[in-house]
Order: C-alpha cells, then structure tokens, then sequence
C-alpha cells in the first residue's frame, strides 16, 4: 500500500476521506489508483455506501445517482444495521475488503459481482444466532463471513484456540477469495489440463477427501515439521488450504514490499537470506505461465527477506509479538512462485462460464 498526496500537498492514507490539514473531501479512484478530491457537480462522488453509512472511502463517477464502488457492488448480504455495533463491525470489514482488493485489482484483475457475470463472486456478511452458527468459507463464489470476526476480542479468542498466529481481517479476505479463484481456475480440470496437474505437482491431488482431512488436522494437528514445506500448519491439512494459505502470503508480502518502499524503509543495511545460494526447484510451468516471471519473483522475495526481520524487531521494541512469524523455506517459495506466475498469466476468460 502506498501513501498519496492532496493537493495542499499532505500526506493521504488509503484509508482518508478527509484531509486533515486542508479539509479537503477524498475518496480512492480505483481506476487510476489515486486518492481524488470529491467535489458537489464535478467528476467524482463518494460510494452511496460511503455517503449513507459512512463505511466506504471509493468514489464513482458523478452525475448517476447513489451508486455503489466495486468494493461495495460485491456485497449481497449486509449486517443488520438496528444493532448499532454492526455499524463498527461493518466499516472494520469494509476496510478490509477494500485492502484486499486494492492489491488484486494492481496484480490481476478487477473482480466482477454475481449480477456482472455468473462466475461472479459475492459477500455474506452474517451474525451467527443461536443455535445458528456463522462459519467463514467459500462455496461456489459466495465468501460468507462471520461478523464477529470484527471484534478484537472475538478474533484474539479464536486465534488462540484454533492456533493461528496471523488470524485477521485482512487474512480471511485473502484466504477466501483464493479459494474464489482456485474455483474460478482449476475447479474444471478441462479448463487447464497442464497446468492442473502442476498444481498437483507442487500442493498434492486436492481430491482426497476433504471432511476426512479436516478431521484429522483437528483430531491430530499439524505434523512434525511442517514447517518446511508448508506457510502455515492450517496449510497443512488439505491442498485447498494450502493453496488458499500461500496465496494469502503472496498477497501479504507483495502489500507489505509496496508499504515499505512507499514509506522508504526498503533499505535496510543487511540482508540476511541469499535465496539464490538455496536449493529449490521452479515448477516446469506450461506456456505461457513460464518461467519470464522469475527474475521479478526473485527480487520480491530479496526484497521481503530484508525488510521482514527488521519489522519484527520494531514490532517487538512496542512489547508486541513478531509481526512476521513465518518461515520461507525452499518448497513454500516453489508454492509461492506457482502463485505468482498463475496470477500473471491466467486468463480471465473463466469469468464468463
């Protein structure tokens, strides 16, 4: 995420819908990626989300009537405003998505909704009631999430009890909508035949049964050392989720190189991992999701292995823990890289099933 500038020439925040130095109303133009100043009769104006219910910062373009951004128009299921504290949960969750998205829309593609096209994706955002419990997941474009997961002290609970160091909002976007994506690109074989079997290649054959894995991942947990070929122990317990966990990352890592070199803390005076001296195979991809995409997947990672431990180190100089947990070892850089090139080269075409 990078920072932007108002006119008067303070500093902006992707999250800014004021400026706080001239009073100035802004909003993000996705299209051209920058913060924009919304005046009344000129070209933009705020998402109808943004002007009803203060919960969104995007613009669209003036002169149409209250219309939703892309961010919002993906929304089917809303929470329930007669509760006031849904109000708090949803402007957290928005936030989110928005992030999210901001970094799709730079790498791959402007996701459409379900009312654009029939491999359109969705929202639900639920509150669970009793007896009725509210699981996040993805299924067939639909991405349901749990509102409770807004709450600090709700998500904290859940982290330590199902044992997942970095359980965030911003987390659970990107680990749903890779699973959008895995259904979108690999769920009909027929689509990529080669490069369905490289998947399979580097994650292992995602038709083992699903249920059956889920069981024993909680029954028995991770396996001994995991750590040296999957992102997280969550990875570990079916391919799907392995591929969902390390899209996530890439997801991460590209935002977080982007935050650092904006704010020019991407020059730190050591690097500690030489990724080049590590011995690890590239996935043989199929044209055309070869191997051009190398060098700049390389530099990323060179990039990220310098920043990463000095960011842990500010992170605990605050009390706090490691911001950046994680092991990048040579099989989940293969992982990674698969992510990467399919994300560069991957037909949108899919979209129009």
């Amino acid at each position: 995420m990078k920072y932007f500038t108002c006119k008067c020439q303070n500093t902006l925040f992707f999250d800014n819908s004021q400026c706080v130095a001239c009073a100035r109303e802004v909003g993000y133009d996705y299209e051209t990626e920058e913060m924009v100043e919304i005046t009344p009769g000129e070209k933009w104006q705020r998402c109808a989300n943004g002007f009803d219910y203060q919960v969104c910062n995007w613009v669209v373009p003036a002169g149409n009537g209250p219309s939703l951004c892309p961010s919002c128009r993906l929304n089917r299921v809303i929470p329930s405003l007669s509760l006031a504290i849904n109000q708090t949960r949803w402007a957290k969750i928005e936030a989110a998505k928005r992030r999210a998205l901001y970094s799709l829309i730079k790498t791959l593609i402007l996701i459409p909704s379900r009312k654009e096209s029939q491999r359109g994706l969705v929202f639900d955002f639920l509150s669970p009631q009793p007896n009725q419990p509210v699981l996040t997941g993805h299924d067939f474009g639909i991405i349901t999430l749990n509102i409770e997961e807004a709450d600090d002290a709700i998500r904290e609970l859940n982290r330590e009890n199902l044992g997942e160091p970095y359980r965030t909002l911003l987390g659970h976007f990107r680990h749903e909508i890779a699973h959008y994506f895995w259904w979108l690109w690999f769920d009909d074989p027929k689509l990529n035949i080669e490069l369905h079997q490289v998947f399979r290649g580097v994650f292992g054959d995602e038709s083992v049964d699903y249920d059956a894995a889920i069981r024993v991942h909680y029954n028995q947990g991770a396996p001994i050392g995991w750590e040296t070929s999957f992102i997280t122990a969550y990875a570990t317990m079916h391919p799907w989720e392995d591929w969902a966990e390390t899209w996530a990352h890439y997801f991460l890592i590209i935002d977080a190189v982007e935050t650092a070199q904006s704010f020019g803390l991407d020059n730190p005076r050591t690097c500690p991992l030489k990724v080049k001296d590590l011995e690890w195979t590239i996935p043989e991809l199929p044209d055309p999701y070869g191997n051009q995409q190398y060098d700049a997947f390389i530099s990323l990672i060179h990039q990220w292995s310098r920043m990463s431990p000095g960011l842990n180190e500010v992170s605990q100089s605050f009390g706090q823990r490691p911001l950046y947990p994680f092991v990048l070892s040579a099989k989940v850089m293969e992982k990674l890289y698969f992510v990467h090139c399919v994300c560069h080269h991957l037909p949108t075409a899919t979209l129009s099933r």
